[in-house]
C-alpha cells in the first residue's frame, strides 16, 4: 500500500463512478473535490470557469454529493471533458465534511483541493494553491479572505458576524488568519499522521489542528456570493461547529498530556 495515502477505502453502500474520455491517465496529480447537495444549477455555472483554470493541469473533479432530489449527481456524471470527473454518490444528507474525507478516500491525486460547489470560491485561484503545496513547498495552502488583498464580499452581515465568531473561538488552535476558510489544497499525504474524525462543515480546521502541515501559505481570495441556491448554513451547523471546537480543544489538551508524561 502506498503510504501517502489514507489506509481506507468508500464505506459500504456509497458508490464511486469516474466519467473521463479515453486516454486520461491515471492517477492523476490533482483532485478538486466539491460536496453537493442540491448544486444542480450552481454546479453548471462552475464548471466552466473551473475546467478553464485547470486546463494544463493533470487534473480531475471529485463531487460529492448527498442523494441531492435535483440531480446534481446525474448532471455531474456528464461532466466528461475537457476536465474528467468521478461522482461519489451518498444515501442522504450525511455532512459537509463527512463529505469532503469521501472524496479523499475516493481521490486519485496526490494534491486535493477543497472548494465550495455553489462558486464563492474563486476557481481562478485553484492553480495557485496547487502551485503553492507543489513548487512552492507548503504542505497545506489556504484561500484566505482575512490577508491582504482578500475579502468577504460575498457574506451579508450577519455572516460576517458569526465567521468572525467562529474565527475567534478557533483562534487558539491554529495560526492562520482565516481558519474557517473551506477553500485549501494539501498534500495527501499530511492525512496519514491522524485519523480525522469532524463534526460539521470545518474540515479544513480540522485537518490544520491534528495533521500539523507545515509550512502553511495563505492566499488572498475574493469570497463571492453563491451563483445560484441556497446557503445550507443554519442553526444546526452553528452547534455542530461549537462541538467540533469544544472536541478539538479537548483533542490538544489530551496530547498535551501525553506528552507531558512521556517526559
Amino acid at each position: 500500500m502506498d503510504a501517502s495515502r489514507p489506509p481506507f477505502g468508500l464505506p459500504e453502500g456509497i458508490t464511486s463512478r469516474r466519467v473521463s474520455p479515453a486516454g486520461v491517465p491515471s492517477p492523476v496529480r490533482v483532485s478538486v473535490i466539491l460536496p453537493t447537495y442540491n448544486e444542480r444549477g450552481s454546479l453548471a455555472l462552475l464548471y466552466p470557469p473551473l475546467a478553464r483554470a485547470l486546463a494544463g493541469l493533470d487534473a480531475e473533479l471529485v463531487v460529492v454529493d448527498d442523494g441531492s432530489p435535483d440531480g446534481t449527481a446525474d448532471y455531474a456524471e456528464t461532466l466528461t471533458a475537457p476536465v474528467p470527473t468521478r461522482v461519489v454518490r451518498r444515501a442522504g444528507k450525511l455532512g459537509l465534511s463527512s463529505a469532503v474525507l469521501s472524496g479523499f478516500r475516493a481521490a486519485g491525486g496526490d494534491v486535493l483541493v477543497v472548494m465550495d460547489a455553489d462558486g464563492s470560491h474563486p476557481p481562478e485561484v485553484v492553480p495557485h494553491l496547487v502551485e503553492a503545496v507543489g513548487a512552492g513547498g507548503a504542505e497545506f495552502a489556504l484561500g484566505s479572505r482575512r490577508v491582504p488583498g482578500g475579502s468577504a464580499r460575498g457574506f451579508a452581515a450577519y455572516r460576517r458576524l458569526l465567521s468572525a465568531g467562529a474565527a475567534l473561538l478557533a483562534r487558539p488552535l491554529v495560526s492562520v488568519r482565516d481558519p474557517m476558510s473551506g477553500f485549501f489544497a494539501l498534500r495527501r499525504s499530511i492525512l496519514s499522521r491522524s485519523p480525522l474524525a469532524p463534526i460539521g462543515y470545518k474540515i479544513g480546521l480540522e485537518v490544520l489542528v491534528k495533521c500539523w502541515p507545515e509550512p502553511v501559505l495563505e492566499l488572498p481570495i475574493e469570497f463571492r456570493p453563491r451563483l445560484a441556491g441556497e446557503s445550507k448554513l443554519g442553526r444546526g451547523e452553528i452547534g455542530r461547529y461549537l462541538r467540533h471546537v469544544g472536541r478539538l480543544y479537548a483533542w490538544r489538551l489530551a496530547g498535551r498530556r501525553r506528552a507531558s508524561s512521556t517526559r
